[in-house]
């Protein structure tokens, strides 16, 4: 909300200064967002008299003039030329600073010397273009005057930022209330002088309400006779205070109302109107409008019209029609000052997209009871602006009419829950300078009942508040609260969480955090099978955007788009990983199964470039090796990684399933091609995917620790011919099922295919470390011992040694 500071003073008594009034108002509640000083340091712009013109002896279009600033008569060099001798013009005097960081110094213009400049709208702020300077009007002021002051242009802007509740603020009036009650002074309202003419309103015009619930009051004027001219420049200078454009003295009128009074007005073109008779209905489904800003609008029944006896007119408390306007020569007028429900309001201006003023307080509410105030100030200044002749009386529908029931309210009540102790009487005096009604009963008990423009006061802790603010926050003292510290400590399934991100960025890898919801079709991308349950995601009932519509099911999308999005930012070399929760429905349960889940991405490089180590690209090894140390913190055991029963998202051969013992825990592998291409990247990306809840349940709370072994160990490598098809880990499976404390560790050294090698086969190298931690192993015992392991993989697996 828009005010000023000296519109402010016509309706409040008050001495304070802009800054105080700021200060005042924020501590109302009516927070100063913004304030404008208007001719705030051009004071040395002031009114002077162009005694002498003439032209200027080495320039065609300057001319060389004598101001007299009612002290001294300076040399002036001016370019323009619409002023005479003897005009009254605006002098910026040597010294002044002209809007734009413009300083005004001693100069010489073509060899004249220019004591300061004769000033345009636009060098002054007053105007985005001019075509000369100011020519004021004779004897405005005494010579000398600041200009800003002689034009009544000095005056400071407030733009007041408002909570939703306070509606009745959305005008002067309402501001200027709150200042008068805090102030303990007296409001002086706008006045209200009717003159009326012979004819009886209700004989000209006529107004029927089809939906009182909609539009519970509905009040008319009529005026004949009338001339559309130009605003006079008070109202025009007033209303572009506000950032109100001036269209015509009827229009402006009932713009000044509005930000007046908070009741939102609007003129007809009686003449134009069928009937000359208003009915206020629905709109029917389909039906067609063009509004003012020459739009055609398609109705729903929903929508609130103002009609003619024939067609709409206005939508209802938005804008007015194209076919009711007032124009140039329109001669009688329809005024019209309504209360309509804001719910209604609220929804037509949301589905056509039309925010206006008057939508604007619609929405929030305005006040019931002054909508003939209002419409009775608007009709006097038409008259006294336009002319014309004034209809005897209002017409004034009103089915909507109920009484209001006052509150009751307990001064004790407000003092406990405030902190403070204020006396009864001062209570009391509080609620009458909000121009409540009290009324004190001889039980004791209080009856409040609120002014009818504060709808927002509605409950007894609603009238506490006000209290609180009328006397003034800062009177409120300071108090500790009194409340008992509390230190949880973490569960374990939060220590291992954060365990786990630590381990992960250890590996060089980083966290990303996306939305907890995605696009219906990334199930899609995922190629995942109709079947599937990750593609039975819950549906938003409101989702900002559609590709933000459904919850997770899988991480998995999200992470990839990041990765996409990093590359096409040429950010290749890539570690990510995500820790969050998917949301995955449950049959006949109100609330989805929300387990955490841990995905990683890597591509690009493995190391990054750089000069002391070769650009190798990251593998199917690297993402196995994070989830290994993942695993081994956690000291899981028993893990075996299957490449059967693949997730479709996955490259087959280059993938597998990660088990501990019989329990799946998640998987890892490179991402299919036809999935990099839903994605758009095009470069391998290396996933896995974890079930946090399961690694928290299969994770050893409690690790063995052993002193290592004080003897010396021995190794022995086996070299031998396998099958294409068997798996490493059935080799390493086969010779620790030797039940030996004497193994200490297993290694696969080399894997080799080539020249000597059959096909079909490949050639493993194994590498087997015995040591004892009771003695020193004899050569026949190591011996022993490895040719047991021999046979056992010969026996076994029916390899061949080579």
């Amino acid at each position: 909300m828009i005010v000023t500071y000296n519109w402010l003073k016509e309706f409040v008594d008050f001495d304070t200064n802009p800054d105080e009034l700021a200060a005042l108002l924020t501590m109302l509640g009516l927070e100063v967002e913004s304030m404008e000083k208007l001719g705030d340091g051009l004071d040395d712009v002031v009114v002077a008299l162009v005694e002498e013109k003439r032209q200027h002896p080495n320039a065609d279009k300057l001319s060389l003039c004598r101001v007299n600033n009612g002290k001294e008569v300076l040399d002036v060099v001016c370019g323009a030329q619409n002023f005479i001798q003897g005009d009254t013009v605006a002098l910026a005097q040597i010294g002044a600073t002209l809007p734009g960081d413009f300083k005004i110094k001693r100069s010489k213009i073509r060899g004249e010397e220019s004591c300061g400049m004769l000033c345009s709208d636009k060098e002054l702020g007053l105007a985005e273009d001019s075509a000369g300077i100011i020519v004021l009007s004779p004897g405005i002021a005494p010579l000398g005057t600041p200009v800003f002051r002689a034009l009544g242009l000095k005056d400071t802007i407030f733009e007041i930022g408002l909570t939703p509740n306070r509606s009745d603020c959305l005008s002067l009036v309402g501001i200027a209330r709150d200042i008068a009650a805090k102030l303990d002074v007296k409001i002086k309202y706008p006045p209200v002088t009717l003159t009326e003419g012979p004819e009886n309103t209700n004989s000209v015009i006529g107004v029927t309400i089809r939906d009182p619930e909609l539009c519970p009051r509905y009040a008319a004027r009529y005026i004949s006779g009338c001339t559309i001219a130009p605003s006079p420049q008070w109202l025009v200078k007033r209303l572009a205070a506000l950032g109100i454009r001036s269209i015509n003295n009827v229009v402006d009128v009932t713009n000044l109302i509005m930000m007046e009074l908070g009741q939102p007005l609007h003129a007809f073109d009686c003449d134009r109107l069928s009937g000359k008779r208003i009915v206020v209905r629905a709109a029917v489904d389909g039906e067609n409008f063009t509004t003012l800003d020459n739009q055609n609008r398609v109705l729903t029944a929903s929508d609130l019209v103002i009609c003619d006896a024939e067609r709409p007119v206005a939508l209802a408390g938005v804008m007015g029609g194209l076919n009711s306007e007032i124009e140039n020569s329109t001669t009688s007028i329809l005024l019209e000052s309504a209360f309509f429900k804001p719910a209604a309001i609220r929804k037509t201006a949301k589905r056509h997209g039309l925010h206006t003023e008057s939508s604007h307080r619609f929405e929030r509410g305005i006040d019931i009871d002054g909508v003939v105030r209002a419409l009775d100030r608007a009709a006097s200044l038409i008259v006294a602006l336009a002319g014309g002749v004034l209809a005897k009386g209002a017409i004034d529908e009103y089915p909507g009419k109920s009484e209001r029931t006052p509150i009751m309210f307990r001064p004790e009540k407000a003092n406990e829950l405030i902190g403070i102790n204020l006396d009864r009487d001062v209570i009391i005096d509080i609620l009458t300078r909000l121009e409540c009604q009290v009324t004190q009963h001889e039980d004791g008990t209080t009856g409040v009942l609120p002014p009818s423009y504060r709808i927002d006061i509605e409950r007894e802790i609603d009238l506490i508040e006000e209290i609180a603010r009328l006397n003034g926050y800062d009177k409120i003292p300071a108090t500790m609260p009194v409340a008992r510290v509390v230190s949880d400590r973490p569960t374990r399934h939060q220590e291992i969480e954060k365990q786990l991100r630590d381990i992960l960025v250890n590996c060089g890898m980083t966290e990303i955090i996306n939305f907890s919801f995605t696009a219906p079709d990334a199930a899609g991308k995922l190629l995942l099978n109709d079947d599937d349950p990750r593609r039975s995601a819950i549906k938003l009932a409101n989702p900002l955007v559609d590709e933000q519509s459904v919850m997770k099911t899988t991480l998995l999308p999200g992470l990839l788009e990041t990765t996409a999005r990093n590359i096409n930012f040429r950010s290749l070399d890539l570690k990510l990983f995500e820790m969050r929760r998917v949301y995955l429905p449950v049959d006949g349960a109100d609330m989805p199964r929300e387990p955490l889940c841990i995905v990683g991405a890597v591509t690009g490089s493995r190391d990054g470039d750089a000069w002391s180590r070769p650009n190798e690209q990251a593998d199917f090894y690297d993402v196995k090796g994070i989830v290994e140390s993942v695993l081994d913190y956690l000291d899981i055991g028993g893990v075996t990684w299957v490449a059967e029963n693949l997730d479709p998202y996955y490259h087959p051969g280059k993938s597998c399933r990660i088990f501990a013992g019989r329990e799946y825990i998640g998987s890892v592998g490179e991402l299919h091609p036809s999935v990099q291409k839903n994605f758009e990247i095009e470069k391998p990306v290396f996933c896995f995917e974890l079930d946090f809840e399961k690694l928290v349940k299969l994770s050893r709370t409690r690790k063995t620790i052993a002193a290592p072994s004080r003897f010396p160990d021995s190794s022995r490598d086996i070299a031998m011919l396998v099958p294409e098809g068997l798996a490493a880990v059935k080799i390493t499976d086969c010779i620790k099922s030797v039940k030996s404390k004497e193994i200490e560790h297993v290694q696969i050294f080399d894997v080799y295919r080539g020249k000597g090698v059959p096909d079909g086969f490949k050639s493993i190298a194994v590498r087997i470390r015995y040591r004892s931690v009771e003695r020193t192993l004899s050569e026949e015992e190591i011996v022993a011992l490895h040719k047991e392991i021999v046979t056992n993989l010969v026996d076994k697996l029916q390899v061949t040694l080579r």
